[in-house]
């Protein structure tokens, strides 16, 4: 079994990564920063893993086409893919600049939309696969300074629900994954007094304290295994309980 994750380098992705080759996959680390996706492969194979890791800016079409086909040439064919490479800009919506709203979409959107065709085509001559797509609980709206983000989320969870209806046909599975608050970089880096956000998190949550990556990382394992093999078209949100419509 062979999985490929985006932003294997950054957070979420590295949790995901070591999830999914504890699972059993051959897992493909791909992210901007080789340097960081080959952390992430070193650590998969210290623990008894397989791991190869891709540079690759997610902006560049060729780029992607590039690490798609060195996976296959790597592992063969692809089992799961899972899109989570994302990047986010903050500011009010009047002062988003267009340069910034087009590389929020090319990261957040257009580069999921074409991770997927590359993985889709693959999954049709084996007859099966699972997607997972990582939103955010954002797409639910209510979030200020964050227009350009949330806007690619939100299209996310409508991508998912596009490509299940599509693509079922071939058995393969498309769900989204929508996380609430978790402790990363960006986290550290957009919210300078962490102690206030932390204590904003914990009253909008139903459970008091913060989840784990290893938490996400679980539920992003459960849409690309077997035991959610009648599940598709779905956005689960793992957040604590702070969104439940």
């Amino acid at each position: 079994m062979t999985a490929l994750v985006t932003g294997a380098g950054g957070a979420i992705g590295t949790a995901v990564a070591a999830r999914l080759a504890h699972d059993g996959h051959a897992v493909v680390a791909v992210d901007i920063d080789e340097r960081a996706a080959a952390d992430t492969c070193r650590w998969i194979r210290e623990a008894g893993g397989t791991a190869l890791a891709i540079a690759c800016d997610l902006r560049d079409d060729a780029q992607i086409a590039a690490a798609f086909a060195t996976a296959a040439d790597a592992f063969g064919a692809l089992d799961v893919l899972v899109n989570n490479a994302a990047v986010f800009p903050a500011g009010s919506f009047v002062d988003v600049s267009l340069a910034d709203l087009d590389d929020t979409i090319s990261v957040n959107q257009r580069a999921y939309f074409l991770c997927a065709q590359h993985a889709t085509q693959a999954m049709m001559v084996a007859r099966g696969g699972a997607i997972v797509n990582v939103a955010s609980i954002v797409w639910h709206g209510g979030w200020a300074d964050m227009s350009a983000y949330v806007t690619t989320k939100g299209a996310i969870v409508a991508l998912t629900r596009a490509l299940a209806t599509e693509l079922g046909q071939y058995e393969i599975r498309v769900n989204a994954v929508a996380p609430g608050a978790f402790p990363t970089a960006a986290e550290r880096a957009q919210h300078p007094d962490l102690g206030e956000y932390q204590a904003r998190i914990l009253e909008s949550q139903a459970l008091k304290r913060r989840g784990t990556l290893e938490e996400l990382a679980a539920a992003i394992s459960f849409f690309a295994g077997p035991e959610s093999s009648f599940i598709t078209g779905q956005t689960l949100n793992v957040d604590g309980g702070w969104i439940m419509s």
